[in-house]
């Protein structure tokens, strides 16, 4: 199993040319499972042991130890990629997670800030360093474009199209798009690749650590954190939050949801659909707090 696991991995980094944070969801996702194997076959199963109701089993296993319904399903993701692969290779002749559902998900409406929240953690980034005019771009560029924390920590300068106040990011699966992120954003970019420390040889990257080399998407939950609860705001914010709070604040400004699909990178308008609701939601509220006869 150990070998199957590692050949779909070098899969997933050579022909696939994913990111090092996905393969390591994959690694961490298919060690889990050949652990139960290992428990339940013993020593040496590998791809061919496995079919649909040993998938079940572990589905249910999963659940016995207190893993909730949305790590399950990634969990369950990860398989079918897995035994996809290992099918067009030929190892096994049948694909056993082909029919695998995932268990139902309580429906959670994304989390965002308000506009005053987000011009207020913004505006409180000290910039009488170097370090905190990087900040100040990051959190300008992540809320400005609504980018995914990855694609941030992927821009490399000849993406930057200061002009126009484009970036070029690479999305999931690593699809390219253009991304207008506004002038303030691009104005807060240019100030710290003035100020930015030296670069070491061959690092093309914007945003970079102390050292001098690309930041980590973890690098950037820290940071976003520390401000966060610098200036009394929710602390369980991430970055991905500021993604939320940039859908949620041009569809309550009037955007028609094609365009926001299109901005946030979403292959599928029904991804981009969950946003309505949270703009039902407030709508609702603003009723029922100001009308005579709600």
């Amino acid at each position: 199993m150990h070998l199957s696991i590692n050949a779909f991995l070098d899969h997933l980094r050579i022909e696939r040319q994913s990111s090092r944070h996905t393969i390591s969801s994959y690694e961490d996702d298919l060690l889990q499972f050949e652990a139960y194997l290992t428990e339940s076959i013993g020593e040496g199963a590998d791809p061919t042991a496995v079919d649909a109701r040993r998938l079940r089993s572990y589905t249910v296993w999963l659940g016995a130890k207190g893993y909730a319904a949305s790590t399950v399903a990634r969990r369950l993701a990860s398989l079918r990629s897995f035994f996809r692969y290992q099918r067009r290779q030929g190892v096994v002749l049948a694909d056993p997670a082909s029919g695998l559902r995932n268990p139902k998900q309580p429906k959670r409406l994304p989390k965002f800030l308000s506009i005053d929240d987000v011009i207020r953690l913004l505006d409180a980034i000290p910039t009488d360093t170097s370090l905190g005019v990087r900040d100040r771009a990051m959190f300008e560029t992540l809320y400005g474009g609504g980018l995914r924390v990855s694609e941030l920590v992927g821009i490399d300068l000849d993406d930057l199209d200061a002009e126009q106040a484009l970036i070029r990011v690479r999305g999931k699966g690593r699809r390219e798009r253009l991304a207008p992120v506004g002038p303030m954003a691009m104005a807060w970019i240019g100030r710290w690749i003035g100020a930015r420390p030296p670069v070491i040889a061959g690092e093309g990257a914007v945003f970079l650590n102390q050292r001098g080399t690309r930041l980590t998407t973890r690098s950037v939950g820290r940071l976003l954190e520390g401000h966060l609860i610098g200036h009394g705001l929710d602390p369980s914010s991430s970055p991905h939050t500021l993604r939320h709070s940039f859908a949620t604040h041009l569809l309550d400004s009037g955007a028609d949801l094609r365009s926001v699909q299109e901005l946030l990178g979403h292959r599928s308008l029904t991804t981009t659909q969950i946003y309505t609701h949270v703009t039902q939601e407030r709508l609702v509220d603003a009723y029922q707090s100001a009308h005579p006869r709600a």
